[in-house]
């Protein structure tokens, strides 16, 4: 079996260390080509940009964009043919759908998905610290084993007929920790409030008049880098077996294989709904005809 090709990108910046440890860990077994953004694209999901400028970088080429634009243009303006798409390590954990969701590590795998290129998102997080920051502290070089391991082992097996995009968050600090197969937990609400404070002059910088707060509540108890995961044994319910975020509570490696196209749902609840749309235009259509009639006589 030939070497696959990799297209490498992130979503920290392309000098980020969990991108180099990749990148060292998979020109073991792959070609690499890295083509990733110039600076940190945290938080930024697949959003796409229309224009963007490329410079050549000794491992592949940085690109003045998003994730997401590192992948199209990796896949659609290199003159190459990619057997996956590779997106971190990240300096964090993606776990929970709503941080799935607006991740940009993970954007990157799902616009690889609808170029029909599948990938492997991978993120990385201290079993104590939980946060990987500032992350030139901390070494990525397990969750970028982990990303070898699962790319290697995926090529003999169909598993990307199955699932388009396999979202991985390993830790850093626990040595051969076993993996789960996992699913995104749901763990989401918002605070609005209607005065910004200090609390977000360090991502925001200093609070305007008339400045509106919203903060996402994904870690709830939490403020800031603290960890979510205290010491605390009645945590571990909060987050059941499965989860990918309990994989994290137990220092374990957690995959989760999702699929990259919003997909269908039956339900037959919408089907009368439909149904009684429909009747109701017809019955409308019929009363406008027979005012119509009335009219003409």
């Amino acid at each position: 079996m030939t070497a696959p090709h990799v297209l490498l990108t992130n979503d920290d910046g392309i000098d980020a260390p969990g991108l180099a440890a990749l990148y060292e860990e998979l020109t073991g077994v792959a070609e690499v080509t890295v083509v990733a953004p110039t600076d940190n694209q945290s938080g930024t999901g697949r959003t796409r940009t229309h224009r963007t400028t490329r410079e050549d970088h000794p491992w592949g080429y940085a690109i003045d964009g998003t994730p997401a634009d590192c992948v199209a243009y990796g896949v659609g303006g290199l003159d190459a043919d990619f057997d996956l798409v590779v997106a971190g390590c990240n300096h964090g954990p993606n776990a929970g759908n709503y941080v799935v969701g607006r991740s940009g590590t993970v954007g990157a795998c799902i616009e690889a998905a609808f170029l029909d290129t599948p990938g492997i998102a991978i993120s990385a997080y201290h079993a104590q610290d939980f946060f990987v920051h500032p992350p030139e502290e901390y070494d990525f070089g397990r969750p970028a084993k982990v990303a070898r391991e699962l790319l290697v082992r995926s090529r003999s097996t169909v598993v990307f007929e199955d699932a388009d995009v396999l979202n991985v968050n390993a830790p850093v600090d626990v040595p051969e920790s076993p993996m789960r197969l996992t699913e995104p937990h749901h763990d989401y609400a918002v605070d609005v409030e209607h005065e910004a404070t200090e609390r977000d002059e360090v991502d925001i910088g200093k609070p305007r008049e008339g400045d509106i707060a919203l903060r996402d509540v994904v870690w709830p108890g939490t403020v800031g880098w603290e960890s979510p995961f205290p010491a605390d044994e009645a945590l571990r319910e909060r987050y059941p077996e499965g989860s990918d975020r309990r994989a994290l509570v137990e220092g374990e490696v957690s995959v989760s294989p999702l699929t990259a196209p919003a997909l269908s749902v039956e339900t037959g609840s919408l089907q009368q709904v439909v149904d009684g749309y429909n009747g109701s235009e017809r019955a409308r259509e019929r009363a406008h005809e027979e005012q119509r009639r009335d009219d003409e006589t």
